[in-house]
């Protein structure tokens, strides 16, 4: 079980090396970071894009690449190599380099040639808890707009994989909205009472999930008790399901950019792990990401 964001790299590193295809790679944030990579000896990489520049583009800043090139420079090509080299086994996770993200999805789901699982592709951003050990996931941050009630299951459903991957056996989950009961006119709170019943019902497995709560009685056992809010999510939450994109992309910046937090991003959904990673976030958080992908790879 990993019970710390930084020490998500020494366990990758205790284990066998594997491989990150990357499409587009021809950008420097994504040569800095291979090449930072390859110095922690974390992965090996395949880099799939325009050879002579990636080439240009090491030369220039005096970075030194120790990975496979293949030359391929129109970037949804590019996309749909990186995925059939993981179909191939030839790599276990795939990364986005310097091209659209609709571009990379397209490949990514093809039905016939992608890795598409029939599943829904969400987002989770993975920090250290504020109140307590261990790890608190937040989904969905980047990828699903404005989820149906459908969507949300699927999410939530895609969060307690991921979170049973990383140890976290039983993962309490959290529906949030701006206030903790049922109020008709925010559509938000009566979603999370249904999701709480499906998961009480069964339609939700091996998690346990409650909501509406707001973000404070969520992750407070003092606010949660304050409230007079019981049961064993209250305060206590592994998962924190945002009710749109906005909510969660917000909460996300807010953790790196105002309080200064170590923050990784999982892209999951698919047959094998993906790294998408926002181009301000920072180098340390980039390479949080990759460890990450890399320790819920097959």
């Amino acid at each position: 079980m990993i019970k710390s964001i930084g020490s998500i790299i020494s366990h990758v590193k205790s284990e066998n090396k594997k491989t990150i295809a990357v499409a587009a790679a021809e950008d420097y944030d994504v040569v800095r970071i291979v090449s930072e990579c390859n110095k922690m000896d974390l992965a090996d990489f395949i880099l799939v894009g325009d050879e002579e520049k990636i080439i240009k583009i090491a030369k220039e800043n005096y970075i030194k690449l120790d990975c496979e090139i293949i030359n391929i420079k129109e970037n949804f090509l590019a996309a749909k190599k990186v995925v059939e080299l993981t179909r191939q086994k030839k790599a276990n996770v795939i990364m986005k380099g310097l091209l659209q993200s609709s571009q990379f999805l397209k490949a990514v789901l093809n039905k016939e040639t992608g890795l598409n699982k029939g599943k829904l592709i969400s987002q989770i951003s993975v920090y250290d808890k504020i109140n307590g050990e261990g790890l608190q996931l937040l989904t969905d941050c980047a990828i699903s707009i404005q989820p149906t009630l459908e969507e949300k299951k699927q999410i939530v459903e895609n969060a307690v994989e991921f979170a049973r991957k990383i140890g976290i056996t039983t993962p309490r989950v959290a529906i949030l909205s701006a206030l903790e009961t049922v109020n008709p006119a925010i559509s938000d709170t009566i979603d999370a009472a249904v999701l709480s019943k499906m998961a009480e019902r069964g339609q939700i497995k091996n998690a346990i999930v409650d909501g509406p709560f707001a973000l404070d009685n969520a992750i407070c056992i003092e606010a949660a008790k304050h409230k007079n809010i019981s049961g064993k999510v209250a305060g206590n939450a592994d998962i924190l399901l945002v009710p749109n994109l906005q909510v969660g992309n917000v909460l996300t910046k807010a953790l790196v950019f105002f309080a200064r937090r170590k923050v990784a991003a999982a892209v999951i959904g698919a047959a094998a792990p993906i790294v998408m990673t926002s181009r301000t976030d920072t180098i340390d958080n980039k390479i949080l990401s990759i460890a990450l992908a890399l320790y819920t790879a097959d």
